[in-house]
Formats: C-alpha cells, structure tokens, sequence
C-alpha cells in the first residue's frame, strides 16, 4: 500500500441517514463507519431503492443527517463554507445538463469557479488546471464540440473533467454509468481507477454494476437491507457480504468468479 493512501480524507462516526419532518423521522440506515483514504478508488453498491443517493446526498452536505458525524480532512463537515467545500468536494450528478449548448472546453471551465473572480475571469492558472483536465480525459479533440453533440458517454467524460478541473481531494460520482453501455461502463469505470493512482485523488461513486466494481476498486462500500460494510473487494467476498445483496431464489454470487449469477 502507498503511504499516502493512509491519509484518511472522509471519515464517518455513527452516521445515521434518511429524512426528517415535523411529523416523523425515517431512518433508512445507521451505525454508518466508513474511511475514504486518499488516491483510492471507492465504489458504493446496493440493491434499488437500499439508499445509496440519500448516502451520497448526506455526505455531500445536500442532505442533513438524522444522526452522527461526517469529517472531511479532520474538519467537521458543517464547518465548512460552501466555497470552502466547492474547493474540497466536486460532485458528479445524474441530471441533466442546464444548457447542453455549452462547449466542451466551457462545461469543463465551470470547474474553476470557485477559484475565480466575480466576474469569472480566468487566469493562467486556470487555464492550465483546465487544459490538463482535457488531457486527463482524453478530450482534447471534442474541446470545441458542443455538449448536444456528445454521446453519453463522452458527456460523462467531461463531467469529470469538470469534476477535475476544480482540483479537489475528493470527488463523488453518483452511477456515472447510467445509460451506457457495457463497453463504456468499463471505459468510464476505468478512467476513474487510473485518475485516482494518477492524481492521488478519492473517487467515491455509486453504481450498480458491482461486478465491474468488485474488479477495479480499491475499498467498496456495500449497503445491505441490515448493515453498511466498507473493506476491500477480496476481504468483503470472503465474508460473503455480496450474498447478501439480492433474494437467493434469483441471483447468486459465485465466489471463484467475483461475479453474479442468474439462477
């Protein structure tokens, strides 16, 4: 293991999630401890409906917590400001661009602002962080495309280069894999296992392709129906931990492969 990768950049005590009102509160899950180390790659998986976003919404400050803490660089998360926290956190959603008429090279530009002026002026600097984000990603040659013209997948690659160029230590990705295919899952999965040994960055991202998870991630975060368990692909498959994700009576999870199977 790197000795950087020791450096714990999130870290949650006791976190309980879900949704509060005047009324009632609901709890969705609890006793959440997790580490999110630096340069590792993360992948949070679990069945529909398990509470995988209302996980990414609470501990991207989205979302309050019922309960419990979450600190990001040893710093409590409700401490933070949100230009602070835009210049710590980016965050990779599944909605839908505002205006897809924007360049490649604007969306990806966007990443710097919290760093510019009022006016959004961006220095050399800027323009350096933005330009290598473009390499990082391979976009050099769709720069000046509009973002209508872009696959899905080559969407997604420059909501990481935007995720990139606001130069963070964490970057939270909630299924960035959504409506892809199966050769572009992989790219896109793989991309972020190679950006986070190349840049020294956590990348945290939801998915429900935990097969391919299982093969790239360092650390996964796996959300049962009962508990929250965090460890790496190979430990949470001798604990049989993903055995547990779906009824027996459809799915299993063949342990010499890493892989699931339709009965």
């Amino acid at each position: 293991m790197k000795e950087n990768n020791k450096h714990i950049i999130l870290k949650t005590e006791n976190l309980s999630i879900g949704y509060q009102s005047k009324k009632a509160t609901s709890v969705v899950a609890q006793h959440i401890n997790i580490e999110l180390n630096q340069g590792e790659l993360i992948g949070l998986v679990g069945a529909n409906g398990i509470g995988k976003s209302t996980l990414l919404r609470t501990l991207t400050s989205i979302q309050q917590p019922i309960a419990g803490t979450i600190q990001l660089n040893d710093r409590h998360l409700e401490d933070y400001s949100a230009i602070e926290l835009a210049k710590t956190m980016s965050l990779v959603l599944t909605e839908q661009l505002m205006s897809k008429n924007l360049s490649v090279f604007e969306l990806i530009a966007l990443g710097r602002q919290p760093y510019t002026n009022w006016v959004g002026n961006l220095s050399e600097y800027d323009l350096s962080v933005i330009h290598k984000a473009i390499d990082q990603t391979n976009l050099s040659e769709l720069k000046h495309r509009k973002c209508f013209e872009l696959s899905d997948g080559q969407l997604q690659k420059a909501m990481i280069a935007r995720a990139l160029a606001q130069d963070t230590n964490l970057i939270i990705l909630d299924e960035p894999t959504t409506h892809l295919d199966m050769y572009h899952k992989a790219y896109i999965l793989k991309l972020l296992q190679k950006l986070a040994k190349d840049t020294n960055k956590t990348i945290l991202f939801s998915s429900h392709e935990i097969d391919l998870a299982i093969q790239l991630c360092d650390t996964m975060i796996v959300m049962t129906n009962h508990d929250v368990i965090t460890d790496s692909p190979c430990n949470l498959i001798e604990k049989s931990v993903f055995e547990t994700l779906f009824p027996k009576d459809l799915i299993s999870f063949d342990k010499s492969t890493g892989n699931f199977r339709v009965k």
